[in-house]
């Protein structure tokens, strides 16, 4: 290699070394705009500005340490204290204080309410945890913190009573209502399951309302009977099968069917 050309080698090399320290060296650019970076501050990664370091909180153009009080620790909000208080504990003028929990109970660490929960099989009474009376014929709920009647019992007041099922009866799982219901083809009438009367050309039906009973096709109910539906000329019977419609070219008037 000759001397011009190792001389230009080591200046393009020398000017790249001075770019890059350049580079070190001066502020911060983002999109055309120099920022000059705070104490522990950093470069937003995108945009222009800067974002405070964890564990500080913008104050007047500076990035100021957040006191976290004792039995507590940073929070990554940037509302609030920028702290919250440990488990146990809740904040208090500015300090975490010790959540006094009673006796059957634990801390919680939800920032509403008291800051503590019953054990299972205890419920809250004024600020303490007393444990569960359970009646006969009960058992502890899902939640613990109460109970519920056995099958075949309904709560009234702090017991649980027999659920009487009449005859033609049966028990249902239903917390409301009178906790039983009556047989297929029975409807209830007050205390007692009575059966349905179907008149000839009909059939039961599952629905507790109404009569409880349904004409057959080319039927309809007529009181309490189902009386055969009378289709006059140029008519047939239509989809429900319990009336009639006019054939095509043909109009209802006066219960016939006449030309349109």
């Amino acid at each position: 290699m000759s001397k011009i050309r190792q001389a230009s080698a080591i200046s393009i090399h020398s000017l790249v070394l001075l770019a890059l320290l350049a580079a070190v060296h001066s502020p911060v650019f983002a999109r055309g705009d120099s920022v000059e970076l705070p104490e522990n501050a950093r470069a937003k990664s995108y945009g222009s500005g800067w974002d405070c370091e964890r564990g500080y909180r913008e104050d007047n153009g500076a990035c100021a340490a957040i006191r976290v009080p004792a039995n507590a620790h940073l929070t990554n909000t940037s509302y609030g204290s920028g702290w919250e208080c440990e488990r146990g504990y809740r904040e208090d003028n500015g300090a975490c204080a010790a959540v006094r929990v009673p006796a059957n109970a634990y801390p919680t660490n939800s920032r509403s309410g008291n800051g503590w929960k019953c054990d299972r099989g205890y419920r809250e009474v004024r600020g303490g945890c007393p444990s569960i009376k359970f009646p006969p014929n009960a058992y502890m709920n899902n939640s613990g913190d109460g109970w519920k009647c056995n099958h075949g019992y309904r709560a009234v007041d702090e017991t649980c009573v027999a659920i009487k099922v009449p005859t033609n009866g049966y028990l249902t799982d239903s917390s409301h209502g009178p906790g039983w219901s009556c047989d297929h083809g029975y409807r209830a009438v007050n205390e007692a399951c009575v059966a349905i009367h179907v008149p000839a050309n009909g059939y039961l039906m599952d629905s507790p309302y109404g009569s409880g009973w349904s004409c057959d096709h080319g039927y309809q109910a007529v009181k309490a009977a189902c009386v055969a539906v009378n289709v006059v000329e140029n008519a047939h019977l239509d989809s429900s099968g319990s009336d009639w419609e006019c054939n095509r070219s043909y109009r209802k008037r006066q219960g016939k069917c006449a030309l349109r």
